[in-house]
């Protein structure tokens, strides 16, 4: 088990690995008050963790200013009590998981590739591009700082452009979400299923969310 920190550049600041939950109290005077802010990643592999156990070091990190940001685990039983403390969980393969401890170990790849269906309660989150491979339920949200891509239906909420990028852009082949966000504007899905049978992106112009055909490189500028 992996506890990463990032401060508000996502920049690296420290991180600690331990085999058992509880031995998280033997790192706890290593925490320091941090005047920016700062976000906790965990991420889990084959580990059954309860929401009490959790509350704890949610607890923890919020007296040291530390946002419990996410959690990625191959266990559901932990993903389910992450989300009932309102913790972005996200339940990956452990072929995925293994990608995404090395990423965050590394702090060299920001992008994240999902593949398979990301259902209802499910949430991806990714600090470069997002890539699914798979459809993306109703009921799921998936975001990024940058581009979000979707090779399957997207049907849930999608989010790009989290750190302020305006250029960025949510494409797939069936778009027919529930909401599109990038940056700060919101749009909703329409009420209809689509009837085009093409890619299609989405983007801002103008302040407005508006959805092109997509086209291999399509300049989006």
């Amino acid at each position: 088990m992996k506890l990463i920190l990032r401060d508000i550049a996502n920049k690296s600041i420290k991180s600690f690995t331990f085999k058992r939950f509880e031995l998280y109290e033997n790192f706890r005077d290593e925490f320091i008050t941090f005047k920016n802010s700062t976000t906790a990643n965990l991420i889990s592999e084959n580990e059954k963790i309860n929401s009490h156990e959790l509350a704890k070091l949610k607890l923890l990190l919020e007296k040291h200013n530390i946002i419990f940001s996410n959690i990625y685990s191959n266990n559901r039983e932990t993903v389910l009590s992450g989300k009932s403390l309102k913790i972005n969980s996200t339940f990956l393969n452990i072929q995925d998981l293994k990608h995404q401890i090395t990423a965050d170990s590394s702090y060299q790849k920001k992008d994240i590739l999902h593949k398979g269906t990301v259902r209802s309660g499910d949430r991806i989150s990714s600090n470069g591009d997002l890539f699914i491979i798979g459809d993306v339920n109703p009921g799921a949200i998936i975001s990024a700082n940058n581009n979000v891509y979707v090779w399957g239906k997207l049907s849930g909420i999608a989010f790009a452009g989290k750190n302020g990028n305006k250029n960025a852009s949510i494409s797939s082949f069936c778009l027919n979400p529930l909401q599109l966000r990038i940056c700060g504007i919101i749009a909703i899905g329409p009420k209809e299923k689509p009837k085009v049978q093409y890619p299609e992106v989405a983007i801002l112009e103008d302040n407005k969310i508006i959805i092109k055909p997509y086209f291999l490189n399509n300049d989006l500028k």
